[in-house]
């Protein structure tokens, strides 16, 4: 049987890949009820050592890391799956042909060739956005059998529903619930970055018929890997991806006039549930302009939580002194303005709000860092070397917020973007994985634990503790408070 760990994961993309594949065959965006079957949320695929070695040695994830079956493998009791529809600007280029074909090859491994023909010639982003929800509402409900047991999907639209569904599961033995929270991954999907002026009464006509779904979202990222009218991002890309997809168009700038109403309608609960903005790919700049905005209450509400749904800390003291402090962990980390500063982490933990730690080595160590991590073919020992670049985010988040007199575990959790095209830890491919990193990550804890010393009493507390609020607790906790529909 699965593990029983009640794992959430704060960011993942389970329809990604089947969601593409259903392009294959007309009409697209219908979603098989067999689990066998490569548009079910359920397909296995697990990676191969082919695969593996591709993505050891060139970054290339060709295999599912999210499915349904994966992250009940896994122990995921809650999912936030992310709503994407996959911008332009990685598949219209003007580039030289042979670089465009390996571009779109290694998307068509994943996604499909008729999905990269779609993306290709799509005009709307918000008809898009629609299809991919239609696809994960067709198996709501849906019962398959797994090696492991009866197993279901159910999207839900608060956290008494995900009480509900925990209470099913500890009465049933025979099902098991999967509760997916729907999010949105950039704010292009109200039809804005089409190369365009977007019509703002179109985009807040869009944001409201998003609030009205039966299934709204928790939250939306607000910008992505391409200018979206809304505000600036940050540089994502990288490999091959970064020489052939052109980001400088609006990367760097701050929030836009348009950008403005609508965060205050994604704020607001009058024409529908509040919806979170989440605050990863923003711009530095668009960052500091947030923070300015919600403490003004010039949003409407300046009492909401910061929320980080996949993101990791830079190790640098704030955008505008962007230089390392004297944390041991602080040169490790990647200090890269897509991550986020020491002092955005007090400010997120002063609000009660939440990062989820990605799970891309990429992202979260600095090169010079993995450049550093021992070689091994032994299995437990790449999965101790590579945990400890994630036990490195942990601990710089910790020491951060003692220092501040904060209480340093309170605002951890896992938002791994598997299936989001990175790079995963190598040792941990898949969600199936989440229980090892786990154990790995308690093993860190602890020997860190030993030697520790906190300015703030409180921080003081077992490793076992720490992993599971990271894991689960805290998660739950943030949910419990905020998802209320």
């Amino acid at each position: 049987m699965p593990e029983r760990n009640n794992y959430i994961d704060f960011h993942c993309h389970p329809a990604l890949k089947p969601f593409g594949r259903s392009f294959r065959k007309s009409p697209a965006g219908m979603q098989s009820q067999h689990r066998s079957h490569k548009t079910s949320l359920w397909w296995y695929d697990p990676p191969s050592v082919t695969d593996k070695l591709l993505n050891y040695l060139g970054g290339l994830t060709r295999f599912s890391q999210s499915n349904a079956h994966a992250l009940a493998r896994g122990g995921v009791g809650v999912a936030c799956a992310s709503l994407y529809p996959l911008e332009k600007g990685f598949v219209n280029n003007t580039i030289k042909r042979d670089a465009l074909n390996d571009l779109l090859l290694d998307f068509a491994t994943s996604l499909g060739k008729d999905r990269i023909d779609f993306l290709q010639g799509m005009t709307d982003y918000f008809a898009d956005l629609n299809l991919e929800y239609q696809f994960y509402k067709q198996c709501h409900g849906h019962v398959v059998r797994l090696p492991q047991g009866s197993f279901q999907y159910r999207l839900v639209r608060n956290y008494g529903e995900i009480e509900e569904n925990c209470r099913s599961g500890d009465t049933t033995a025979d099902l098991r619930t999967l509760c997916l929270v729907i999010s949105i991954e950039g704010l292009h999907v109200l039809n804005t970055g089409l190369g365009r002026v977007p019509d703002p009464w179109e985009v807040l006509q869009n944001l409201r018929k998003i609030k009205a779904w039966e299934f709204p979202p928790f939250f939306i990222t607000v910008s992505h890997h391409f200018w979206n009218h809304i505000c600036g991002h940050a540089p994502s890309l990288s490999g091959i991806v970064r020489k052939v997809a052109n980001q400088a168009e609006g990367m760097g700038q701050g929030i836009t006039d348009l950008g403005r109403r609508v965060l205050s309608e994604m704020l607001s609960r009058e024409n529908g549930p509040r919806i979170l903005p989440d605050l990863k790919h923003m711009s530095g700049r668009a960052r500091e302009e947030f923070y300015a905005l919600r403490q003004s209450g010039e949003l409407g509400d300046s009492h909401f939580p910061l929320l980080i749904s996949h993101g990791a800390c830079n190790g640098l003291k704030s955008f505008r002194d962007p230089f390392p402090g004297d944390l041991p962990t602080a040169r490790l980390l990647n200090p890269v303005e897509i991550n986020f500063y020491d002092s955005e982490l007090i400010a997120l933990a002063r609000s009660g709000g939440l990062i989820g730690l990605q799970l891309d080595e990429r992202r979260i160590a600095a090169k010079s860092a993995l450049e550093l991590v021992p070689r091994s073919l032994l299995r437990h020992k790449i999965m101790h070397y590579r945990s400890e670049l994630l036990w490195r985010q942990v601990q710089h988040i910790a020491e951060t917020l003692d220092r501040a007199g904060l209480f340093a575990w309170g605002c951890m959790a896992i938002g791994s973007d598997f299936d989001g095209i990175i790079d995963s830890l190598n040792g941990f491919w898949t969600a199936e994985e989440l229980p090892f990193l786990s154990d790995f990550l308690e093993r860190h804890a602890y020997n860190y634990l030993k030697k520790a010393h906190w300015q703030l009493p409180e921080n003081s507390i077992r490793a076992d503790e720490v992993v599971e609020r990271i894991f689960s607790g805290n998660g739950h906790r943030f949910l419990k408070a905020h998802f209320q529909g």
